[in-house]
């Protein structure tokens, strides 16, 4: 919708403006840094005073609207300000002063209580010539602030290491990643892989390997297949891969005679920490199952939820995702999700809260799910988002990765030992992120919590 601003000539006192503004976690993170108050963790709440540029924000692009200029203002601030908290701020031009050619609006902003959070007047100078804005709100501003991984670290930390064997760290970012998971205490590392190349690899990039076994393999093939024997016969309690392909290592782990299976079905899981959302999110199978049946979605599902609970998540609510939110028989997609959810209420998928189908944007936003009418417990508030194929998931999480500023850890479940499955493209930051979820796994599966 475009709004036209108001010029000085037309404006009159008593001329009146109102809008609604819902807070969002972006919105509770910038106005605590506005106001000098910043909590622990994921905010919360903030003093009103944080919230005087959504006032300014208000004047200047509706009221007068664009082309005004904001000259001062006396605002007081008279509470708090909680994520979810409908706003309303009301502008009334009480002043209009012919020689300086300015206005005096008193603004006023109330809660969904109808509590007074702030007030006070602005002193505007209104636009001269006409101007459109075409928005209904002004754009949203992302705060790339992450707080999901280190939550996840500091449960990790209080773990014993978990002793790991490491396929070919025969790169910067496997090596590297390896050796600081070492150093924070997340894993015991045993490095499979030749051992001339390591050594040279750790001395050029003047890491000490002091203590750190190494297991010499031939070649990337060879050291796949040590790897998964030093996990089936009890040395290594995960599986973190190097610099090798992804197929190389899982053909070695999921071999039906020497392998890692455990007569269950194996999937990957992208657990994501993304700036604009404020929560975990986990994308499933991005990495594994190429295009699962409805009884491979049923274990993706599964295994992605009893992720969640290892994680502190207590009921996740999953969206099955499709390209529309109704079921459509020309849709595969559509008809697996219906079916999922009703097996979830059967008692087939258990510990979750499922829907589905649900295209991406009612999965993740309130406001698209409330537009298209989508009453569902979770829409726009998905903790895990099932997608269709391994093409859709691998797009949707580097989509996020690249666009989003998301920070990812990679894992795979449903093997007998968790497996940290990074992409050769992955920093050191995203393999640190990995080995403390995969710690969390191990730990959990030593106590006999399922984690697939």
């Amino acid at each position: 919708m475009a709004h036209e601003n108001i010029l000085f000539d037309d404006i009159r006192p008593g001329m009146r403006y109102e809008r609604k503004h819902t807070m969002k976690t972006n919105d509770v993170t910038l106005f605590g840094m506005i106001a000098g108050s910043r909590g622990e963790g994921e905010l919360c709440s903030v003093p009103a005073i944080g919230a005087f540029p959504l006032f300014s924000s208000t004047t200047v692009n509706f009221f007068p609207g664009n082309g005004s200029i904001l000259a001062g203002h006396e605002l007081k601030s008279h509470g708090w300000i909680r994520e979810g908290d409908e706003l309303t701020i009301v502008l009334e031009v009480t002043e209009k002063h012919e020689v300086s050619k300015q206005v005096v609006v008193q603004c006023v902003c109330t809660n969904q209580t109808g509590e007074q959070i702030a007030s006070g007047p602005i002193v505007v100078v209104p636009p001269t010539e006409k101007r459109l804005n075409r928005f209904d709100d002004p754009p949203q501003l992302t705060l790339r602030q992450h707080y999901v991984f280190a939550a996840l670290r500091a449960k990790a930390d209080d773990l014993p290491p978990v002793p790991t064997a490491v396929v070919h760290p025969c790169d910067h970012d496997s090596l590297v990643g390896a050796l600081e998971a070492a150093k924070a205490g997340l894993i015991i590392p045993i490095l499979v892989g030749p051992r001339t190349k390591i050594e040279a690899l750790a001395h050029a990039e003047g890491a000490d390997l002091t203590g750190i076994r190494i297991v010499d393999a031939e070649h990337s093939h060879d050291a796949a297949h040590k790897a998964v024997a030093l996990c089936r016969n009890g040395e290594a309690e995960a599986l973190m891969k190097g610099s090798l392909h992804t197929d190389e290592m899982m053909r070695a782990a999921m071999s039906s005679t020497t392998g890692l299976r455990s007569g269950k079905r194996v999937s990957h899981v992208f657990v994501m920490d993304v700036p604009a959302y404020g929560r975990p999110l986990l994308v499933t199978d991005a990495a594994i199952n190429i295009a699962p049946d409805l009884a491979g979605k049923v274990d993706i599902t599964q295994n992605a939820i009893n992720l969640a609970h290892i994680l502190g998540i207590a009921e996740p609510k999953v969206a099955i995702l499709s390209a529309v939110e109704t079921v459509y028989d020309k849709m595969p997609s559509t008809l697996d999700a219906a079916l999922l959810c009703k097996m979830a209420d059967r008692g087939q998928i258990t510990g979750g809260i499922l829907d589905g189908p649900l295209a991406f944007d009612n999965a993740i936003s309130m406001s698209a799910a409330k537009t298209k009418g989508i009453k569902s417990p979770v829409a726009g508030q998905a903790d895990i988002l099932v997608v269709p194929d391994i093409e859709a998931g691998n797009m949707l999480a580097k989509q996020m990765s690249y666009f989003a500023g998301a920070d990812s850890a990679g894992i795979v479940l449903g093997a007998r030992v968790p497996i940290v499955l990074t992409s050769r493209a992955d920093d050191v930051k995203t393999r640190m992120a990995s080995a403390a979820v995969m710690v969390l796994v191990a730990h959990a599966g030593r106590k006999g919590v399922p984690h697939a």
